[in-house]
C-alpha cells in the first residue's frame, strides 16, 4: 500500500490560492504547507506567514567581504608589496582601484547567494515528486504535506475541499 505524503488543492487563480493560504494558517495552524505558482504572486507569503528572508544579509556581508578584499589586495599590492611611482601618482589610488572592487563586490555576492538559496531550498532535491502534471503551467496547488502536526488525511481533504478548488487529490509515493 502507497504511503500518503500529503494532500493537494489545486486553483484556477491566484486569488483563491491566496485565500486558501491564508485560511490554512489562521484557521487550520497549518505551518509546513506549500505553495506552487506559474508565477510570482504578490501577498502570498503574507497570506501563508512566511518571514522575511535572510539572504539579502548574505548578499550584502559576502558584497563587503568583496570590497574588502579587493581594497586589501590592491592596496596592499601598489603599496607594500611593489610600490612603483608612475608619473607622480599616489601609491594608493582610489579611483584606480574602483573598477576591480565592484567586480569583487557583485562576485562574491553573486556566489555567496546562489550557494546560500540553494542551501534554503535544499537543492539539488533529487527524490522530488512531481506533485500535479499543470503545477508549473496555469494552475495554482496548495499542498499540506503529511509531516503537518495532527494530520488527518480526510480532515485535511475536506478543508480543502471546502475552499471550491478545480481539483483536490491525494498525494502517495
Amino acid at each position: 500500500m502507497a504511503k500518503t505524503t500529503g494532500v493537494i488543492a489545486v486553483f484556477k487563480t491566484d486569488k483563491e490560492l491566496i485565500k486558501a493560504a491564508k485560511t490554512a494558517r489562521e484557521k487550520h495552524n497549518y505551518k509546513h504547507y506549500d505553495a506552487f505558482t506559474p508565477y510570482a504572486v504578490h501577498g502570498l507569503d503574507d497570506a501563508m506567514g512566511i518571514k522575511r528572508s535572510w539572504l539579502p544579509w548574505v548578499t550584502f556581508l559576502a558584497g563587503l567581504t568583496g570590497t574588502c578584499t579587493a581594497l586589501a589586495l590592491e592596496i596592499w599590492t601598489s603599496a607594500v608589496d611593489w610600490p612603483i611611482n608612475v608619473g607622480g601618482k599616489p601609491l594608493v589610488s582610489l579611483p584606480a582601484f574602483i573598477p576591480i572592487t565592484f567586480e569583487l563586490t557583485v562576485l562574491f555576492g553573486g556566489l555567496a547567494t546562489v550557494g546560500a538559496l540553494f542551501v534554503v531550498c535544499g537543492l539539488p532535491n533529487l527524490g522530488a515528486k512531481i506533485l500535479h502534471p499543470k503545477i508549473t503551467d496555469d494552475r495554482f496547488v496548495l499542498y499540506v504535506p503529511s509531516s503537518e502536526k495532527n494530520f488527518n488525511e480526510n480532515e485535511v481533504f475536506q478543508f480543502l475541499k471546502s475552499l471550491s478548488p478545480e481539483e483536490v487529490s491525494v498525494v502517495t509515493e
